[in-house]
């Protein structure tokens, strides 16, 4: 055997070693993601108590084979084999982004990992709950249990000189994002859309609400927006959609994604909303290379990158003229006769209605960042002690009036609407945001990239667009982080430019304000 075969056979046992025993570590990760799916959706409330036991075994069975000193030694082997390798290689990004989580993941002990998994069920079982009588108080040990438990793994984890217990929460979500960094975009962005808004609201010219508040059966948007997700190309062969209290994308790995939506009889637009949001998460973990399950090589590149996708399908194609003017015929076939008075006008203007509300998962794109932006604050103060979790409800109605000036009337509408804090996920929401900025700026691209691609969508086409993501965003797996992403397909940094260009394009002219 010569050197070289040599030095080339150590290298492929170095890196299947290490690449084997990782996915090996994933199988429980994905196993748990099941179990998390079926109890959002399917498991009857007697089984919460032992659900929560279960995931917290899983969770800490894995973060125990993750974090092993063998585990450390793999990885050691691993970079000496690719250290002469181009470091955006697979190979060399696996091994990279191993490392990342290795590093993280020994800091912490397995008993937090099993107690904030175990807690983070109870939790979500106790928002249920809560959210469904309308009363904070229910959910309020909970929340002061899990904001504990984060403070302490932030803690564990540390953060840079100058830093906060936020950014180490963050990190999990978006590798290495601060709450500075956050802010840095937020304040200006803010201001932006305030004077949009303050535009819009002045407009004497106002788009028709009217099919927002019409209602159509349940049975039928079910269908109709199980239709439209495989439409635009989510692959019913690899995955399922369910109803939950709050929409979401789970599963276990690119063969079996798990979306759920939500449904309103008065407003069909909510249900299609959250449907082609979760298939936009859907279609990337679909996109993800199968080979590389477990991998970073086979995983998303960061929450913001996930929230591109979804926000994109839902607004820069789901709330187009183009889309709609192939959408509209589609209706009659779903609920017969019902919206046939209903103008492709009508339909485009109920999209894109611009109205201060209550939801943040319901509210319209010029406004739904502000809903991010007041969570963001919210999260900070809770883990820099500057709030008690006692007071959230009222602090939180206060924050509703000052950024989007509508009124708060009760805890279900409020403090209680998302499941994020629930899970123990914390730092999570600003990447909706960050998400948003690089969905228009990725759109962008796209359109100078494949000619009549917007024209494609009023025949139904959405192929053409699925095909240029893959291509560019979903087989890049971890590649690259958010910046470095954007910049390698767009050519410039992350910039809220492109996502006001898409919203004055569009809002300006609905309102008369061109």
């Amino acid at each position: 055997m010569t050197i070289a075969s040599a030095s080339s056979t150590a290298t492929h046992i170095a890196l299947t070693t290490l690449f084997s025993a990782v996915q090996d570590a994933h199988l429980l990760n994905s196993t748990a993601g099941i179990l998390g799916w079926d109890q959002e959706t399917m498991m009857p409330n007697g089984g919460a108590e032992l659900r929560s036991r279960q995931l917290a075994q899983l969770a800490r069975l894995s973060h125990e084979t993750f974090t092993t000193p063998k585990m450390g030694e793999y990885i050691a082997a691993a970079e000496d084999a690719v250290r002469s390798m181009p470091a955006d290689c697979a190979d060399a990004v696996n091994v990279r982004e191993i490392r990342s989580d290795y590093d993280k993941a020994t800091k912490l002990s397995s008993s937090l990992i099993a107690e904030l998994a175990q807690t983070g069920s109870q939790a979500q079982h106790a928002w249920v709950e809560a959210r469904r009588e309308s009363d904070f108080k229910k959910f309020q040990p909970w929340l002061e249990k899990t904001v504990k438990l984060n403070i302490l793994k932030a803690q564990c984890l540390g953060w840079p000189k100058g830093g906060e217990a936020w950014d180490a929460l963050a990190d999990y979500y978006e590798p290495a994002l601060t709450a500075a960094d956050v802010t840095k975009v937020f304040e200006p962005l803010r201001a932006r859309l305030q004077k949009l808004l303050d535009r819009i609201r002045g407009a004497s010219k106002k788009p028709s609400n009217a099919f927002n508040e019409f209602a159509l059966p349940i049975d039928s948007q079910e269908k109709f927006v199980r239709y439209m997700a495989k439409r635009i190309g989510f692959d019913f062969n690899c995955g399922r959609l369910d109803r939950s209290a709050h929409p979401f994308c789970g599963g276990s790995h690119s063969r079996d994604v798990r979306m759920t939506t939500r449904y309103t009889e008065t407003c069909v637009f909510d249900a299609l909303g959250s449907t082609m949001h979760e298939s936009g998460h859907g279609m990337y973990e679909q996109g993800l290379d199968f080979a590389q399950s477990g991998l970073p090589m086979g995983s998303a590149a960061g929450l913001s990158v996930h929230e591109s996708q979804s926000r994109m399908w839902e607004n820069q194609v789901g709330r187009s003229m183009h889309f709609w003017k192939w959408a509209r015929p589609q209706l009659s076939a779903f609920f017969g006769d019902a919206c046939d008075h209903f103008t492709l006008e009508h339909l485009y203007q109920a999209a894109n209605v611009v109205e201060p509300g209550l939801i943040r998962v319901e509210s319209d794109e010029a406004t739904y960042n502000m809903h991010v932006m007041i969570r963001f604050k919210l999260e900070r103060d809770m883990l820099n002690g500057d709030m008690a979790i006692k007071d959230l409800p009222g602090i939180w109605n206060q924050l509703y009036k000052d950024y989007l000036g509508v009124t708060v009337p009760d805890d279900r509408r409020g403090c209680l609407q998302d499941v994020h804090w629930s899970m123990g996920a914390i730092g999570y929401f600003p990447t909706y945001t960050l998400g948003t900025l690089l969905a228009a700026q990725l759109f962008e691209k796209a359109r100078k990239d494949v000619p009549g691609l917007e024209d494609g969508f009023a025949r139904g086409e959405f192929a053409p667009l699925l095909s240029w993501l893959r291509k560019n965003v979903h087989s890049e797996g971890r590649r690259y982080r958010l910046d470095e992403l954007c910049r390698k397909v767009t050519g410039e940094p992350l910039s809220a430019d492109p996502m006001m260009r898409h919203l004055e394009a569009k809002l300006l002219p609905l309102y008369g304000l061109e």
